[in-house]
C-alpha cells in the first residue's frame, strides 16, 4: 500500500509568522504531528510520503504513486482540506480523512467525496480501519466514544518530516483539560481527564529527533500541559534529567493554565527544564465574562498577580483574548488592549468568539436559534452566532483593538518591559544556572539567521519610526538584563509578521462585517420552535 499523507495548508494567520520563518530560512513554523503519529500506528509494511503543503506542493508524481490518500487538519485548514479531497476523488483514489475537523464536522467530509472516516482518537479507530481495508471495505465511518490510553501511542515516525524546514517541532505529552470552559472544543474532543504518556515513551520520541539531528525549539502541543499535575513534576523532574545528560539541546514551548501560577515547585521545574514560552488563555479581563463562559479558574486568583508570577519566573508569556461574549459590557477591546499592556504582555492573539460544534456554547447557542454558520478559526472571522449587542461595535472595537496591539512603539515597549521581568528569575540571574541550561552543542553557522538579523536591525534601528525607541531599549537591555537581549531581538523581529497582519485583519473584517450587513448570511436552521423575542431579534439581525 502505497499511503500519501497530506496536510492541507494553513492560511495565514497570527500563528503563521511568514515573513519570520521564512527571513530565517524556514518554511513554515510547526509540522503535523497528527500525520507523522497516523504514519506510525498503521501497517509498517506499507509505504509513506508525506506532503505537507505548507512547505511543497503535491506533484504529479506522488498523485500517480499513490494508491490512498489520507488527510489530517484542523477547522482553519478547512479550504485546503476540501480542494485536496476533490482533487484526489478527480484521480478516482480513496480518501481517508480525520483529525479534529473531521471529527467535529464529519458531514463536511462526506459532502467532498471523503470514502473513509477514521474519527476521535487514532489508537483506537485506525484499527478498526486497517480490519476494514483487509474485508474489502470500500468506505466506512469509524469512531470510539472510549478515550484511549496514550501509554499505547508509538513513537512518532519523525523521519518523514523535512525536519530544517520547520521552526520549532512539535511533540505530545498529555491529552485532554480538567477544565470545562463553555467555548472551548478540547474537553469535547479529548475529554476532562488528561491522559499522560509515560516519561520513557517521551523519552523515545526526545532521542528520536536529537538522533534526526534536531537542535532548537519543541512546541509540546498539549491543550493544558499541566492539566494533570500529579504526573507533570515527576515528568519535569526526569525531563531535567535528560536534557543534563543531552547537553541541553531542546528548549520547550506549550500550553497550559493561568493556575500554573499557584505552584512554585511546577514554575521551578519547568524553568529548569528549559521551558522558554507558555500560552496562557487569559480570554477577557472581564470577570463576569470569565464567570458565563465558565473559566472559573481564571478568577481564582488576580490574573496580573499570576501573571507577573510566572514571567519571573523564567517563562515567556503568550496569551489568548476572545471578544464577543454574551452580555460583554462595551469598551471590552479598550479593556484587552490595557490588560495586555499593563500585564506586558508582548504576543497576544485576538480573535472573536466562535461557538464549535459539540461544545456547550454551540448546544446553548443552537437551542436558542442564534447560529449563523460554522465556526472558523481564524482572526479574520466574524462572531457566527448573534451576538447580544451590535455586531458593528463588536467589530469596531475589535479592529481598533488589533491595530493598537500592534502599532510598533507600543509593541516593542510590551516586550521590553516583559522582557525586564523575566530576566529577573533565578535561571537568568544565576551565572551556573545560565551557564547549564545553555546549549552546549555546537550549530552550523547561520548565515540565513545572521542576514536576518542584520536586517530587522536594519529596518527597527534605521528605517522605521521605531529607530529611537529601539536603541532606547536596546541599551536599557544591554545595561540591566543584557541575557534577554536575544529574546528582545527576537520577538522585536516578529513585527515582520505583525504588520502587514494587522492591516489583513482590517480589511477583512471589514469586508465580513458588510457581507453580514448586506444579508449574505443564512441563521443555521435548528428545526425548533422559537420564542416571540428570539424571532423577532434574529429577524432583525439578519435584516439589519
Amino acid at each position: 500500500m502505497n499511503v500519501l499523507l497530506s496536510y492541507p495548508i494553513f492560511p495565514t494567520s497570527f500563528w503563521s509568522f511568514e515573513k519570520a520563518v521564512q527571513g530565517i530560512g524556514k518554511k513554515a513554523f510547526m509540522p503535523p504531528l497528527s500525520l507523522v503519529t497516523v504514519a506510525a500506528l498503521l501497517p509498517q509494511e506499507w509505504n509513506f510520503r508525506l506532503r505537507d503543503r505548507n512547505i511543497e506542493p503535491v506533484t504529479e508524481d506522488d498523485w500517480e504513486w499513490a494508491d490512498m490518500v489520507m488527510l489530517s487538519g484542523m477547522i482553519a485548514q478547512k479550504e485546503d482540506y476540501m480542494e485536496q479531497i476533490q482533487e484526489a476523488k478527480r484521480r478516482d483514489l480513496p480518501v481517508v480523512v480525520g483529525g479534529p475537523y473531521a471529527t467535529s464536522l464529519p458531514n463536511d467530509m462526506l459532502a467532498a467525496g471523503a470514502d473513509f472516516l477514521v474519527l476521535d482518537e487514532g489508537e483506537y479507530t485506525i484499527n478498526l480501519f486497517v480490519e476494514a481495508l483487509k474485508r474489502g471495505e470500500t468506505s466506512g465511518i469509524f469512531r470510539s466514544k472510549d478515550k484511549p490510553d496514550v501509554t499505547l501511542s508509538p513513537v512518532p515516525r519523525y523521519d518523514l518530516l523535512q525536519l530544517d524546514a520547520y521552526f520549532l517541532m512539535a511533540i505530545q505529552y498529555s491529552r485532554g483539560c480538567p477544565f470545562q470552559c463553555e467555548f472551548c472544543d478540547i474537553i469535547i474532543l479529548y475529554g476532562r481527564k488528561p491522559r499522560t504518556k509515560t516519561f520513557s515513551q517521551v523519552e523515545k520520541e526526545l532521542d528520536v529527533l536529537f538522533d534526526l539531528g534536531w537542535r532548537g525549539g519543541i512546541f509540546f502541543v498539549d491543550d493544558n500541559f499541566i492539566g494533570n499535575k500529579r504526573t507533570v513534576k515527576p515528568f519535569l523532574e526526569n525531563l531535567i534529567e535528560w536534557q543534563t545528560n543531552k547537553g541541553y539541546p531542546f528548549s520547550f514551548t506549550t500550553e497550559a493554565s493561568i493556575d500554573m501560577a499557584q505552584d512554585d515547585r511546577l514554575l521551578e521545574l519547568m524553568a529548569l527544564s528549559k521551558f522558554s514560552t507558555v500560552f496562557i488563555g487569559i480570554e477577557t479581563p472581564d470577570t463576569d465574562s470569565l464567570k458565563l463562559t465558565m473559566k472559573h479558574q481564571n478568577n481564582r486568583k488576580p490574573m496580573n498577580e499570576s501573571l507577573e508570577k510566572i514571567a519571573k519566573s523564567g517563562l515567556r508569556i503568550m496569551a489568548g483574548f476572545i471578544i464577543g461574549f454574551d452580555d460583554e459590557k462595551k469598551g471590552a477591546g479598550e479593556r484587552v488592549f490595557q490588560f495586555a499592556t499593563e500585564n506586558a504582555i508582548p504576543g497576544v492573539t485576538f480573535s472573536m468568539l466562535q461557538a464549535l460544534p459539540g461544545t456547550a456554547l454551540w448546544d446553548r447557542l443552537k437551542a436558542s436559534g442564534r447560529l449563523l454558520d460554522d465556526a472558523n478559526l481564524n482572526q479574520t472571522t466574524l462572531l457566527n452566532f448573534v451576538p447580544t449587542r451590535p455586531i458593528e461595535e463588536i467589530a469596531e472595537e475589535y479592529v481598533n483593538a488589533f491595530w493598537k496591539l500592534y502599532d510598533p512603539k507600543v509593541y516593542l515597549k510590551r516586550v521590553f518591559d516583559h522582557f525586564m521581568l523575566v530576566g529577573q528569575a533565578k535561571v537568568h540571574q544565576d551565572p551556573e544556572l545560565r551557564k547549564k541550561l545553555a546549549n552546549q552543542h555546537k550549530t552550523d553557522f547561520d548565515l540565513k539567521g545572521v542576514l536576518f538579523g542584520l536586517k530587522m536591525l536594519a529596518k527597527l534601528g534605521f528605517v522605521r519610526s521605531t529607530r529611537f525607541v529601539f536603541w532606547k531599549y536596546l541599551y536599557l537591555m544591554f545595561k540591566k538584563n543584557p541575557g534577554g537581549i536575544g529574546n528582545f531581538l527576537s520577538f522585536a523581529a516578529f513585527m515582520e509578521h505583525f504588520l502587514p497582519y494587522r492591516k489583513m485583519v482590517k480589511k477583512e473584517i471589514q469586508e465580513a462585517l458588510q457581507a453580514r450587513i448586506d444579508g449574505k448570511v443564512k441563521v443555521l436552521d435548528t428545526n425548533i420552535e422559537l420564542s416571540d423575542e428570539l424571532t423577532e431579534g434574529v429577524e432583525w439581525y439578519k435584516a439589519s
